[in-house]
């Protein structure tokens, strides 16, 4: 008798982008992107200024809408306002910069969202001490160094636990010592079967941190699958570069 092997289940997707396309004026900003991020992995977006990495973040986030295309985050498409809000509270977000009450302290200003949520103490507490805030969690957030402050709003992203979070660049103003605790969290988060979407220009610390990435240029995604199959060891930057060369240029070199 033969015995038939198991099928492998398709990965589960947290995120799925297709055929989404934006214009604003005669600029095309996304020209047709599909995205697709796995359940349980730390997923980057990669691209040069101007790629759509942003803009992306804001459709997923229901900040924006596409002229045209699908977009499904957690099985639904986004959408912000008060009618969402068990929905949005499964997603934890920090894009544009740190988005922080100066005049606050670090535990006033995760006591907002707190009230928001239904958060309770307890959980600031220990997201100060996740964060590496506790010991300056009364201090007022205008007194932070950059560094601080993005601390501060990693810890406003995973306050309530949320099953995928969406970070611009978290890992501007961290020292070394912070970039490594930001790293081991967002591996650590990925593990617990969460999933974590993160953009950056900084392709050495993606070596350490991504499971899989997505290259954008000219509004698409020209790669996307597992870090380990995009580029030979030592050759990340070399072939992040060929890929987003723009159009002309490449065709010209071709």
């Amino acid at each position: 008798m033969t015995v038939q092997p198991t099928p492998t289940p398709a990965p589960q997707m947290a995120i799925r982008c297709t055929d989404v396309r934006l214009q604003r004026g005669d600029t095309v900003v996304l020209d047709g992107l599909d995205l697709h991020v796995q359940t349980g992995r730390v997923h980057a977006l990669l691209g040069r200024n101007g790629a759509g990495k942003s803009t992306t973040f804001r459709l997923l986030l229901g900040l924006m809408q596409p002229d045209s295309g699908t977009i499904d985050v957690l099985g639904q498409p986004p959408a912000s306002g008060p009618k969402n809000r068990a929905a949005l509270e499964r997603i934890g977000a920090s894009i544009d910069g740190p988005a922080i009450y100066t005049h606050l302290s670090a535990f006033d200003n995760l006591l907002v969202h707190a009230r928001l949520t239904g958060v309770g103490r307890a959980r600031i507490e220990k997201v100060l001490d996740i964060v590496g805030l506790a010991s300056t969690g009364r201090k007022r957030a205008r007194h932070f160094s950059m560094g601080m402050k993005a601390r501060l709003a990693l810890g406003v992203a995973i306050l309530t636990e949320p099953d995928v979070l969406i970070l611009d660049e978290p890992q501007n103003g961290l020292d070394p010592q912070g970039i490594v605790e930001l790293r081991q969290l967002l591996r650590d988060y990925a593990a617990a079967g969460r999933t974590v979407l993160v953009s950056s220009h900084q392709l050495g610390e993606i070596v350490q941190l991504a499971d899989d990435i997505s290259v954008l240029a000219d509004g698409v995604c020209r790669y996307e699958g597992s870090l380990a199959d995009f580029a030979a060891p030592g050759r990340l930057e070399e072939e992040f570069l060929r890929l987003t060369m723009p159009s002309a240029t490449r065709q010209e070199a071709a």
